[in-house]
């Protein structure tokens, strides 16, 4: 195990920077979560830290030693990669124990290795198969067992489960999160699916045109992001944002008054961003007046989209409601869980 660093780093292609000075501190044995929309610079920062790209700047180092100028093979990284990348002639045996042959291991070390790892992964029956008589979850498994067997410092994972079904996506992130339970290894995972990131991750990093906006826990980004950004992008379903006015304690937006916590620190007047999560408002019997536009029931919850003047937002209730497509409902909102961000800048206000 390891602990990885990035310390300024920057990345050019020409005169346009796609990575713009990101430090993290990862540590020993922790699994880190890079997020963002397509095009943010987490798969760039993953393939630095591989030594599949060069830097353009700053500096990498695994276990305190810069790594910047660092054959990948020499890194002690093991890659797990959306492609799955293995060898159509070669039988899962051969596939998950090819790295310790280039390294010229011995046949009772390779023999030793790869059983374990397919034990792990419950692959032990399927040793002998080929890729192309494996489904893809079992494909995933054997690409995840190749890198087991290296028992390296640190795994890094480029979007493991893109080609994956839902319900498929839901057990690898189970069996993902399990084996890092499980061995410990420092781990680097990349992803643009938010629900990934938090169900997985000890810390999050959320990027946006190759800055960092935020790193914390998965519940510190959900309970208190730092910016709009973050706000809007981390929750399913998105949380509700509208712009208003600071008030007397309110925020005057969509022709009503919202509620606010105390010691929101807006100016009266200032412009703002309103933002509330949909299940943090309520059908009540009274609070803001609004039309029913869809009514979609899940089972255990129902999301409903309302209108309140002129904008739709989205509300989550448990349960079922009695209320359909022209109704008119009262929203209330979690006066203690709302999220007030600058009109401008888009920061949190405290």
């Amino acid at each position: 195990m390891a602990t990885v660093a990035f310390r300024k780093v920057k990345k050019s292609y020409g005169s346009a920077q796609v990575i713009h000075g990101v430090s993290i501190d990862i540590a020993d044995g922790e699994f880190v979560v890079l997020v963002g929309p397509s095009g943010c610079g987490k798969s760039t920062l993953l393939r630095m830290l591989a030594g599949l790209e060069e830097i353009s700047g700053g500096e990498i180092l695994i276990d305190g030693r810069v790594v910047n100028d660092l054959e990948s093979k020499d890194r002690d990284i093991a890659m797990v990669f959306q492609s799955y990348a293995l060898y159509p002639h070669m039988t899962v045996r051969e596939n998950m124990g090819f790295s310790l042959r280039l390294r010229r291991a011995d046949r009772h070390t390779i023999d030793e290795r790869v059983l374990q790892a397919a034990r792990i992964l419950n692959l032990d029956k399927l040793l002998e198969r080929h890729p192309r008589e494996l489904s893809g979850g079992q494909r995933q498994r054997v690409a995840m067992g190749r890198a087991i067997v290296r028992d390296p410092k640190v795994f890094l994972f480029d979007e493991p489960l893109s080609n994956l079904d839902a319900k498929l996506r839901v057990a690898m992130r189970a069996e993902i999160k399990q084996l890092h339970q499980r061995l410990e290894t420092t781990t680097v995972y990349v992803t643009h699916d938010q629900i990934e990131a938090m169900t997985m991750a000890d810390r999050i990093v959320v990027m946006h045109d190759g800055i960092i906006e935020q790193i914390g826990t998965p519940l510190e980004l959900f309970d208190r992001p730092s910016n709009l950004f973050v706000a809007q992008f981390i929750g399913s379903p998105a949380m509700n944002v509208f712009e208003g006015s600071a008030r007397d304690g309110v925020i005057e937006g969509l022709g009503a008054n919202w509620p606010v916590p105390p010691g929101i620190s807006a100016s009266p007047g200032q412009r703002v961003q309103y933002a509330v999560r949909p299940t943090d408002l309520q059908l009540a019997g009274s609070g803001i007046a609004g039309k029913v536009v869809v009514v979609e029931p899940t089972g255990a919850e129902t999301e409903l989209l309302v209108d309140v003047g002129g904008r739709q937002l989205t509300v989550v209730t448990h349960g079922r409601v009695g209320a359909g497509p022209g109704d008119e409902v009262h929203l209330l909102p979690d006066a203690a869980r709302v999220h007030v961000f600058d009109g401008k800048s888009g920061q949190r206000l405290q």
